[in-house]
This record gives structure tokens, sequence and C-alpha cells, in this order.
């Protein structure tokens, strides 16, 4: 693909990196959904997308995704130390957590495929995003109500402080590393995701998950441009740090089929379309059951939850979706205790009556909504359009307490619902990257 102008740093803070800020932004890359990229071909994208003089002699953070998404991290990590590593002052990495579980410096290494050669970086450093402790926060500004109402269409009026890791702060050059597929809040995962809610917290973090649960999983998923989307790219200009990413677009659990190199937004849009084209399968007909079997990285409800997401729209109304995982055995680590008091409801449910849940981070209520789905509330009667149904390690009581269905995974029998489509039962494997949506 031939390289393309992209927006470049223009406006970043002043006396910051000029000679950064004077290099043409181009971004390049490679890729179809019949591409399997080899490190070579990571490795040139890298050279041609992200030009030494960005890097050379600056300190550098690279931002990744924890384990819960698909993707060649460890070749990527490698690629990165055979190119920016051998020229700039420091190359660090963070695992951009958002809000999910921190993992263990020996489980950092394991991801990025070093824990066994890591002399390789005995001068980097690796961090998670320490996103529950308020002095890892530095206030970027904040969005005024008008701009509120503005980004997100008339749906909310509210002012939304604008808060970002420090550590951010201490080096010259932030790239992003990360896969793009089509995702439940912002429409497509990737890009200035990394930053907000990746290494965000806050204010900002829980309105914009809420903005999405407002309009719905439905009307967001595997759509470019949204209203989230927008306000996340408008938070990204505030970041006084030069931005440059790798936007991965993967096929199965790792194979690398893209990979865009360059400016944050042209990189993730370019990956976003051939994601596009890989992770969105169309069906004619909705199915009365469908099964998805969570992949081990969702380890949690929290993530599991996915399933639901990607698979909703083919559910019939009044369908049944089971979302299978033997191996999940939590609601999730970090929120469980708002989830067990609250449930999954509708989220007219909690539009009705928000007083009641003035107290709960909006992203939970975000979360309840799109694992429970769309539905109705009126005169204090909810109508679910999907029963959705856990067969998990998770206790028969504890589903219904949370106001899901329950199945023993131990009597479930996969070949009782592959290969059934024409008796309008849908089964996915690793469910959860891939979208499905009806013609």
């Amino acid at each position: 693909m031939a390289p393309r102008k992209g927006s470049g740093t223009k406006g970043r803070a002043e006396g910051r990196n000029r000679a950064a800020r004077k290099v043409v932004i181009l971004v390049t890359g490679k890729g179809s959904p019949e591409s399997i990229l080899l490190e070579e071909d990571v490795i040139s994208v890298i050279e041609e997308g992200t030009p030494a003089e960005l890097f050379e002699r600056k300190r550098v953070l690279v931002l990744t995704p924890d384990a819960t998404r698909s993707c060649p991290l460890p070749m990527m990590v490698q690629a990165l130390r055979k190119t920016v590593g051998r020229r700039c002052d420091r190359l660090d990495f963070m695992v951009a957590l958002g809000t999910h579980t921190p993992m263990s410096a020996e489980s950092i290494l394991s991801l990025y495929g070093i824990a066994d050669r890591r002399e390789d970086f005995a001068s980097s450093r690796f961090y998670n995003h320490e996103w529950a402790h308020q002095d890892t926060f530095r206030r970027l500004g904040s969005f005024s109500p008008q701009e509120v109402e503005e980004l997100s269409e008339g749906r909310l009026r509210e002012k939304v402080q604008i808060d970002i890791n420090k550590r951010i702060f201490d080096y010259d050059l932030i790239l992003i590393v990360g896969p793009v597929f089509p995702h439940e809040v912002v429409g497509y995962s990737g890009g200035a995701k990394y930053l907000f809610p990746g290494i965000s917290g806050g204010d900002f973090l829980h309105f914009f998950h809420w903005l999405g649960a407002v309009i719905t999983c439905k009307k967001i998923i595997g759509i470019k441009d949204t209203p989230v989307r927008r306000m996340v790219d408008r938070a990204t200009e505030r970041v006084p740090v030069p931005i440059r990413c790798l936007a991965m677009v993967v096929k199965g659990e790792s194979g690398l089929c893209g990979l865009y190199a360059g400016d944050v937004k042209e990189a993730w849009s370019q990956a976003a379309d051939l994601s596009s084209r890989i992770h969105v399968v169309t069906k004619k007909n909705p199915f009365k059951v469908v099964l998805g079997r969570a992949p081990r990285m969702y380890d949690e409800v929290w993530t599991a939850g996915k399933v639901m997401y990607k698979l909703e729209q083919v559910v019939a109304d009044q369908g049944t979706l089971i979302i299978y995982g033997p191996h999940i055995s939590e609601i999730s680590r970090s929120w469980g205790k708002y989830i067990e008091k609250i449930g999954y409801h509708t989220r007219d449910y909690f539009l009705a009556q928000p007083e009641k849940f003035r107290g709960v981070p909006r992203g939970v209520l975000a979360h309840l909504t799109h694992v429970r789905g769309t539905g109705t509330y009126l005169n204090g009667v909810e109508r679910f359009d999907v029963r959705v149904v856990l067969a998990t390690s998770i206790p028969e009581g504890l589903c219904r307490r949370i106001n899901l269905g329950f199945m023993d995974p131990s009597k479930l029998e996969i070949p009782d619902y592959a290969n059934k489509e024409d008796q309008g039962i849908l089964f996915v494997d690793h469910a959860g990257e891939t979208l499905y949506r009806l013609e």
C-alpha cells in the first residue's frame, strides 16, 4: 500500500520534540484477508511508517493490550526491539489495562514472550496501568457541557474531566501497538482507545462507556464513526506527547493479516477497514439458539460478555444466547461487588431510575446493559429481547441472583449445537472477536 499523508503532530505542546513534529507523517501498511505477515514484514512496516527521526535518542513508551486480546505480541515486541529499540534512548512498555485485572510482572513478560529472554530488554521497564490508584493520573482538562452535548448528539450534557496516566509525561513518544476488532463501546477497538480508556481513568472513562450504553451496542458495534469514537479522538488531541500507532488486524487467534503504521487516527482507520472485511459475518436469518464458546483469555464474565456483544444481533426475539466457558468462575475481579448487588438489566431499567444507581460507576452500568442486551422497562416490568444463559463454573444461585440463566456446562454437548443452522441453532467457536449481524 502506498504511503498516505496523515494529520502529523502539528499542535502538540510547545517545546517538546520539535524535530519529531517536523517529520512528515505517513501511514503505511500491508494487509488483506488472505495475508499472513511475518516478522520481516512487520519490521518493514515499522521502518517505513515510524521513521527513525521520531524516536532516535528519544524515550519511547509502548502501549499494548493485556491477555484479553488475540494478537502476536511476542513478534511485535521483538520487531520493536530490532528497530526502535536499537536507536532510542529508552524503550519501555505499559499494559493498557483500562479497568481490567492488573497483571503480575511475570505475566507481562510471558505475554510479551520474553520471560526467558529478559536480557534482550535489560534496560526496559514494564508497567501495568494502575487505574485503581488516583495518584496515577494527571488531568488534561475537561469537556464542557456544550462539547459533551455536541459530541453525544444531544444525548448527554455535563462537564467531564479528562485524566491520563502521568507516566506518559516522562517520554518523548508514545507508540500504540494493538489489534483492531469490532467493539461494543466505540465501534472498532484499537488506536486512540489505548489511551482512553487504556491508560486513563475517572470521569471520562466511565462517562463514555455509559454514552455507548445509552446508544446501545447494536447501534455502535462494527461502525467506524460513532459519537464515542469522536469523543476519544477529541480527548487524544489534548495529549501533549507525540503519538504513533501500529494497528494490527489478526485472523484466528494470532495470525497477523494486516499492520498499519503512522498517525494514530489514520493507521486505526485503515486497520478498521480491513477488520470490517475479516471480523464481520452476516447471516440471512436470526437463530432461536446461539451458543458461543468463550476462549480461555476471557476468564471472567466481565470479558466473556463479549460473546453476547458479538452475537446478540443474530439471536431471534425471545431466543437464547448461551455463553459457554467452563473455565469461567468469576463475574468480575474488579467490579463483582457492584454486579452481584445490582444484577444485569436493560438500558431502560437504569434510565428510568437514575437516582437509585447514582453511586455506581457508569462503566459498570454500561457492562450490565451490554451483557443483558436490549429490552424494555415499562410500569416496573422489564422485558428482555434475548434470554442470556451462563454455562460456566459460576453457581446456579449466583446466576439467578444477577438476572442471568444457568446451564450446567458438564451437561452441554457441542455436537448438539454445531452444524445445525438449518434448524435455527448457531454454534460459534472462539466467540467474542467476530461480529455476527443480519444481512
